[in-house]
């Protein structure tokens, strides 16, 4: 999720509508959208009603121009999304597990093999990023899944405050109250997903030598935190679960009146128009901007996608994987090289370069932070924000060989 809330305006969105367009006027933008990364683009047609792009298609007066079939690269990304989506929720389903385990039996070792299955699950659910930033199935329960950064006090004792959070609170403690509270008056007061789970494990991360270092005590059952934070772990553990299936189910095949029944249907270029914006929104933007642009900017590890385990350069790693085998295992890469070779070479080479500089990246991410403003390591972070914000652009150049309308926030 992005660290700020943010809507689209004609001055904060970059348009890529190509020369070729048939229709110079400008596109009109309307403040207040239901979804951050969304805009209405007056004209005919479009799905979602206020929270979608009217239209992707870019138009032509090039009668020879966008010929091609893209009707196998829509089915092979709808086939990748669900299965991305599967695996996702099997992984899940292992950290649960895992904490069953250490729930059944709170020692040092059962709370490490917790700890061990939340980062083992990670990359499978940070490859389905990709699948962000349109009208998909996500958008409406990412920010339970994903949210970030988050206010720890809102969950548990942090350093100073000792009675802090849900936890050492007095409201009833069932799914329905932690869901409804999560991010209900400030978007930090994070109470479920990802993150939430992985502060329960770890707790806050004081030092920049190491992660959070929880004790497995806080899971001994008996006293009234205790059993609180028991009950608390294994109820959003479930969730995670459970949000995940979700998304498994509206994009599985042969079903009637779910995402990817209407999403199959689409004309081919309303359908590339969402695969493609996905993938340049999380490069372009949320991943260039927000996940590393933002933290270099403060210096400030809780500014960290995942600052409680020190797990950050692997949710980058694995959210560029994940733009990597949209653009490959769909054939988008053959559909954009069948309309021009060139720019396909050049997004791959994109793609390289952009993995080569987030490969070089110092680990754990906090310590890049915290690093002296020309340090080597700096500047290696520097360099892989100039190769996704490449990469971004590229994308979107490629959109618009396919006739595609593709939106980037530029701020």
């Amino acid at each position: 999720m992005t660290k700020r809330v943010k809507i689209w305006t004609a001055v904060g969105v970059a348009i890529l509508a190509g020369a070729g367009s048939a229709d110079s006027s400008p596109l009109k933008m309307h403040y207040g959208t239901s979804n951050p990364y969304l805009v209405l683009v007056d004209g005919e047609g479009g799905e979602g009603g206020d929270s979608a792009v009217s239209s992707y298609s870019i138009t032509s007066t090039d009668a020879k121009a966008l010929q091609f079939d893209a009707r196998p690269q829509v089915k092979a990304y709808a086939d990748h999304v669900h299965a991305s989506y599967v695996q996702a929720k099997s992984e899940a389903d292992n950290l649960a597990g895992a904490v069953g385990e250490l729930l059944s039996s709170p020692t040092p070792a059962s709370l490490e093999a917790a700890r061990k299955a939340w980062v083992s699950a990670r990359p499978a659910y940070l490859r389905t990023e990709a699948f962000r930033f349109y009208d998909g199935p996500i958008e409406a329960i990412e920010g339970e899944i994903n949210a970030w950064p988050m206010n720890e006090a809102f969950i548990d004792y942090v350093e100073g405050k000792p009675d802090a959070g849900i936890i050492n609170g007095k409201d009833g403690l069932n799914i329905e109250f932690i869901a409804t509270a999560n991010q209900k008056t400030d978007e930090a007061d994070v109470t479920t997903g990802w993150h939430a789970i992985e502060f329960l494990l770890w707790g806050q991360d004081l030092s920049t030598a190491g992660p959070g270092n929880r004790p497995a005590t806080d899971y001994v059952a008996g006293t009234p935190a205790n059993d609180r934070r028991r009950a608390y772990l294994k109820l959003v553990s479930d969730k995670l679960v459970g949000d995940l299936q979700k998304l498994e189910q509206a994009w599985a095949p042969g079903v009637t009146e779910n995402y990817r029944s209407s999403f199959e249907t689409l004309d081919q270029r309303e359908a590339l128009g969402r695969i493609v914006n996905g993938m340049a929104i999380l490069a372009g933007f949320e991943f260039m901007s927000e996940r590393l642009g933002v933290a270099l900017d403060s210096g400030d590890q809780e500014d960290e996608h995942s600052c409680f385990s020190d797990t950050t350069k692997q949710d980058f790693v694995y959210d560029l994987d994940g733009i990597s085998q949209v653009w490959v295992k769909t054939g988008l890469d053959k559909l954009v090289a069948a309309e021009d070779a060139a720019l396909a070479k050049t997004v791959a080479d994109l793609l390289q370069d952009a993995e080569s500089k987030i490969a070089k990246l110092g680990d754990p991410w906090d310590r890049v932070l915290a690093a002296a403003k020309d340090s080597p390591e700096r500047k290696d972070a520097e360099a892989a924000v100039a190769a996704l914000q490449a990469l971004g652009d590229g994308l979107k150049q490629a959109g618009n060989k396919l006739g595609v309308l593709v939106l980037i926030p530029t701020g």
